[in-house]
């Protein structure tokens, strides 16, 4: 294992969102639940600037987005639009601040990475910004300036915590392949090369000084090597999606120390499996591997499949609470 990587992570956490609009709700059943490995949730039905992207584009420095009905677009000074995102995430830290008197151990932030920022932002005259190289270049350095004054203020907060960077990438897969459809909806920007997608993750996530960061997609045929060359230390998806081709890059990046955070628990509505059911799962990948059976608390962290925001209150409660069970299935029973 890499150096420290027991102590980056804990056995269970979330993904992200949260149904609901009510910030301390969510931070005091996210602190409750995770004692261990505790993240900000997000609250996306509080409205534009609250979802995914609106919420990072609040964070850009020097670059502004607003509303428009097609989606987020740049502007070119901040309107309503980033002051509600800014002041929600105000909010949220607060109420992060209040349930972690005290806490010392590693603490998740979430952002949306540079290259589902550049597929999701529009530019002035309407095109993502994925489609010229330039912009792409001012959102990252944009981004990484933005997250590294996030970070340091989630920090001064939280003083005790270790705290954990996930840069949200869903659209990466589609970015890779050129499958991010243009504006007209009739043809798709072009497959932006690998290279210059690794260094510009790397470049993002290097702004965490070498702190402790994850990348996460539930999007399919999730880019694992890639992802350890940019610099992730675990990679989160959605552990239903994997199919058995993928075996020698997971394979790979176990041996390497890279944490994989295991999308096992559903996000739908529905009865849960026993803890240990939902882990069967990474049992028998383990086995398929020839992994010691001793490595899995030490490289996996059990997760939902993907965030929770389309999901009850009552459920989402349950499902978090699932996690942590699942995951102690795993550490009591490896085999």
């Amino acid at each position: 294992m890499s150096e420290n990587s027991e102590t980056r992570f804990g056995a269970a956490t979330g993904v992200g969102s949260m149904p609901g609009q009510d910030a301390r709700e969510a931070v005091k059943a996210v602190t409750g639940t995770f004692e261990d490995f505790p993240y900000l949730p997000e609250l996306p039905a509080r409205g534009p600037g609250a979802d995914m992207i609106g919420r990072t584009a609040g964070m850009l420095v020097e670059l502004y987005a607003h509303v428009e009905p097609s989606g987020w677009r740049l502007g070119d000074r901040p309107g309503r639009d980033t002051r509600r995102a800014r002041s929600w995430l105000r909010q949220d830290l607060d109420a992060l601040e209040e349930f972690t008197q005290g806490f010392t151990g590693p603490l998740k932030v979430q952002a949306v990475g540079p290259w589902t920022l550049a597929a999701a932002l529009e530019l002035r005259g309407g095109e993502a910004v994925l489609s010229d190289a330039g912009a792409v270049r001012d959102l990252a350095a944009s981004l990484a300036e933005g997250l590294r004054l996030h970070l340091a203020e989630v920090a001064r907060r939280v003083p005790g915590a270790t705290v954990v960077l996930q840069l949200d990438e869903p659209s990466l897969t589609a970015v890779l392949r050129g499958q991010v459809r243009t504006a007209s909806g009739y043809r798709t920007h072009r497959a932006v090369d690998r290279q210059i997608v690794e260094a510009t993750l790397r470049d993002v996530l290097g702004t965490h000084g070498g702190g402790p960061a994850v990348v996460h997609s539930c999007a399919p045929d999730v880019p694992f090597a890639l992802l350890r060359r940019a610099g992730a230390h675990g990679i989160s998806f959605d552990f239903s999606l994997l199919t058995e081709r993928d075996d020698e890059v997971i394979g790979e990046a176990v041996e390497g120390g890279t944490r994989l955070f295991a999308g096992v628990v559903p996000t739908a509505e529905g009865p849960l499996s026993d803890p240990a059911g939902s882990v069967m799962g990474v049992r028998t990948l383990w086995r398929r591997l020839g992994l010691h059976p001793g490595l899995l608390a030490d490289a996996v962290t059990v997760t939902p499949a993907c965030g929770l925001a389309g999901a009850s209150p009552e459920y989402a409660r349950r499902a978090l609470a699932h996690c942590v069970r699942a995951a102690r299935s795993l550490a009591d029973d490896p085999e």
